[in-house]
């Protein structure tokens, strides 16, 4: 019986130890899998064609051209603040009621169309692509002109309110040079200044030579 014992606590450790090689085995070939997959994610996300489609999409491109022209601002940085503001959804709306790819107030919008005499302003118009890429990259070009072309200030006023970068300014004695983003008290503007300048950065990379 001893012996018979013996043998079937081998048997077992055996079976024991098979189980647990077999186990490990798997382990090391689906972490190899998960390797190599990352590694091919991450090569083809490399490519302009999968970024341009997937992750940084340029819609209503000709609108923005034109719109950033008229109002002599960098498309390109408003391309960033329409990813940033609304990942180039045309009929997105905050909590707050901003409309449109570039998130335009109407309170805003509506000064916006004072300052250019626009008479024929409505809120419903802030829907359509034209009208809203135009305020927008007016509204860019007249905070760049208001902040002597610091785009931090001009992009922290877009995001927080103009009066709110002046009252930084103020209180912290920040002069038109200021260049220190994590200086910015809100964390909120802070990220979104952070978040379209790498957005610029990759519009430029993506769409800013003719291939």
């Amino acid at each position: 019986m001893d012996r018979e014992d013996e043998r079937l606590k081998r048997r077992r450790e055996y079976l024991r130890q098979k189980k647990e090689f077999q186990r490990r085995t798997w382990s090391c070939a689906v972490g190899i899998i998960i390797l190599l997959m990352a590694f091919v994610a991450f090569f083809v996300m490399q490519q302009k064609s999968v970024q341009r489609t997937f992750m940084f999409p340029y819609e209503y491109q000709q609108i923005v051209q034109v719109c950033s022209e008229e109002n002599h601002v960098d498309e390109f940085l408003v391309a960033a603040v329409i990813k940033s503001e609304s990942n180039f959804k045309n009929n997105a709306v905050s909590t707050p009621g901003a409309i449109g790819l570039m998130q335009l107030m109407p309170d805003t919008a509506a000064w916006i169309a004072y300052e250019m005499q626009d008479k024929s302003y409505s809120p419903e118009r802030l829907e359509s692509p034209e009208i809203n890429i135009y305020y927008g990259s007016w509204y860019l070009a007249r905070l760049l002109r208001d902040f002597h072309g610091n785009k931090i200030l001009a992009l922290a006023a877009y995001n927080a309110g103009h009066g709110n970068v002046e009252s930084w300014m103020e209180q912290y004695g920040w002069d038109y040079d200021f260049k220190d983003i994590s200086a910015i008290p809100f964390r909120e503007t802070e990220l979104y200044v952070k978040g379209v300048l790498r957005n610029e950065q990759k519009y430029i990379e993506l769409y800013g030579e003719k291939e």
